[in-house]
């Protein structure tokens, strides 16, 4: 099928297609692209297999949830316009945000030794999860010395200043250190792609998440409330590069550091969102619902999503020039390079010293780490071995 021969078809019909993928995608943002390919490429043939990894490399280049900037640009193209987009969000998204708030709403009431022990376990879970998302990243974002250097600098600065703003202050670094260090990587030459969307409503939405952005900044943290929470979600969504589980060392620094949710309670949640389907933004759905309830849940989730859904809708009309540009290229290399250390930090903060403390837990989350990345285990089956584990070891 030739683009200008692409079909249409309605939001009703990208809502059904997506929903059903938010119930069965598991396995992160790699697998959701490639679940989006065989639904939408090889079976459904909405778009060229040329079109489809255009899309892709737009979403890797930008900030924000890759797989869910994919699928909702997915249902604009199909659907003609926004509401396809966001008939795509809606339905990706909704399974695993219902089921990640309603645990949060829950979350206060588990107690006990059998309880905890489970906590515990999805705990190991989290250090497994996050060293494997460590591995894979450096493996492609950060491949040479100029990249591995600024990932271990932004490694130092995020865990030798324990603020929020130094995560924040890390990826800026990095993109300055990629516009000297990074010129000479080579990107895959772009496709056209043709988008239904003007070049006046790109710029809308690309000045609306700056100035949310800013906005977002000038917000305090201190007291919690809905205003803070969404503040906090917002600057996660806006400085998420290279993969969903980057979000967790932003969202810490919100929800823990501030006192709004304990760290327990935060790794706990983290693991189980490695068991539900879709994005794994959803755990904002989990944070918000500990914090601030059901509508928590739903300010947390619709937030966090936001800049990069605003991204990718802005930055689609002007997709070909800015692939083009060297600097942009140069800069974003050192950004992903960075955020692999700011990632690398919180595997070691919060995550492996709120979780390790025994060697039987070394020996679980090591396990836990060799049934994803050598035996190809579903994150389900590790979440399901680890929780049951260490329910049965605390009984």
């Amino acid at each position: 099928m030739r683009r200008d021969e692409q079909s249409t078809g309605s939001a009703g019909e990208v809502f059904r297609a997506f929903f059903l993928l938010g119930l069965t995608s598991f396995g992160g943002p790699i697998a959701h692209l490639g679940y989006f390919r065989d639904a939408f490429v090889v079976r459904r043939r909405w778009i060229s297999e040329a079109a489809f990894g255009d899309l892709v490399a737009l979403c890797q280049f930008l900030p924000g949830p890759a797989s869910s900037q994919v699928g909702f640009l997915l249902g604009v193209m199909r659907a003609g316009g926004l509401a396809g987009g966001l008939a795509a969000f809606l339905g990706f998204t909704l399974p695993s945000t219902l089921l990640l708030a309603a645990f949060g709403l829950g979350a206060s009431h588990l107690s006990g030794p059998l309880a905890e022990g489970v906590i515990h376990g999805l705990k190991l879970v989290a250090v497994a999860v996050v060293a494997q998302a460590v591995l894979g990243m450096a493996r492609t974002l950060a491949p040479d010395g100029p990249r591995a250097a600024i990932a271990f600098l932004a490694l130092a600065l995020t865990l030798l200043w324990s603020v929020a703003a130094s995560q924040v202050l890390a990826i800026g670094l990095g993109a300055a250190a990629g516009l000297i260090l990074c010129r000479s990587a080579q990107t895959a030459k772009p496709e056209h792609l043709h988008m239904p969307i003007s070049r006046a409503a790109g710029a809308l939405a690309l000045g609306m998440a700056l100035l949310l952005v800013v906005g977002a900044l000038l917000v305090p943290e201190a007291g919690g409330g809905l205003e803070a929470i969404a503040a906090a979600c917002y600057r996660a969504g806006a400085l998420v590069f290279g993969g969903g589980h980057v979000v967790l060392p932003l969202l810490d620094a919100s929800f823990v550091q501030s006192g709004w949710i304990s760290s327990a309670d935060f790794l706990a949640g983290y693991g189980l969102a490695q068991a539900v389907p879709g994005p794994l933004f959803t755990f904002a759905a989990y944070l918000g619902a500990v914090a601030g309830g059901p509508v928590g849940a739903v300010v947390g989730t619709l937030v966090i999503f936001l800049p990069g859904l605003l991204l990718a809708y802005g930055a689609m009309p002007f997709w070909g020039v800015l692939r083009r540009a060297p600097h942009a290229q140069a800069a974003m290399h050192g950004a992903n390079a960075a955020v692999v250390g700011v990632l690398a930090a919180a595997l070691y903060s919060p995550v492996w010293t709120s979780a390790v403390g025994t060697p039987l837990d070394f020996v679980l989350a090591v396990g836990g780490f060799l049934l994803l990345t050598v035996w190809r285990a579903p994150p389900i089956a590790v979440v399901a071995l680890l929780g049951v584990l260490g329910g049965l070891l605390a009984a």
